[in-house]
């Protein structure tokens, strides 16, 4: 049973990092304000670094219970740090179906949620690739809402377009899941385009 409880090492380390990390990247926060203070939310959207998670743990005050892969746990010299800072181990090859009831479980205690819903960074040509459908399925199942955001720019010292751009929540709703997905896509894809022509 996990809980959305916000555990120490999370507090402690956010507390430690952030400042380090704004000064070292200096990322532009655009739209944190779209992140509810309360109830059950999936905090998702494009991925493209190991540190995609790190911009939007900056961005509220609330605890994001991270969906991390396996891997990371089964390397002792990682897998305190991912355990402690409350993520959620994922199995990829076959279908967790224990990892997703931890989230669940999460959500319906009115905790965060982050994932990437393309399931893997992007390392392609593509501007973005195609979204699992994780997210749109617990957010139908907790009636949590649905955060987007886009990240574009380059994770640089002293970086002059870093940016994480948030969209207004959304809710599955009367949606099918496929609509849902495709609006969440879309949405990603707009907030992503809008910092890039923002900062030609």
């Amino acid at each position: 049973m996990m809980n959305s409880k916000i555990p120490f090492f999370y507090r402690a380390m956010k507390f430690l990092l952030t400042p380090i990390f704004k000064f070292y990247y200096r990322p532009t926060i655009i739209g944190k304000e779209n992140i509810p203070k309360e109830g059950p939310i999936l905090i998702v959207g494009n991925h493209k670094h190991l540190y995609d998670q790190c911009l939007t743990i900056i961005s509220t005050k609330r605890g994001i219970h991270y969906m991390a892969k396996k891997e990371y746990f089964d390397d002792k010299k990682v897998a305190w740090f991912f355990k402690a800072a409350g993520c959620i181990s994922v199995d990829r090859a076959h279908g967790d179906e224990h990892a997703k009831e931890l989230a669940l479980n999460v959500l319906k205690d009115n905790g965060a949620v982050g994932l990437f819903p393309e399931g893997t960074r992007n390392k392609t040509k593509e501007f973005l690739l195609p979204f699992k459908f994780g997210t749109v399925s617990m957010a139908s199942k907790t009636d949590a809402l649905i955060v987007p955001f886009g990240i574009t720019g380059d994770y640089k010292f002293r970086s002059k377009n870093l940016t994480i751009r948030y969209g207004k929540p959304f809710k599955v709703g009367d949606m099918t899941l496929a609509d849902a997905n495709e609006k969440l896509y879309h949405e990603v894809e707009k907030l992503m385009k809008q910092s890039l022509k923002e900062n030609k």
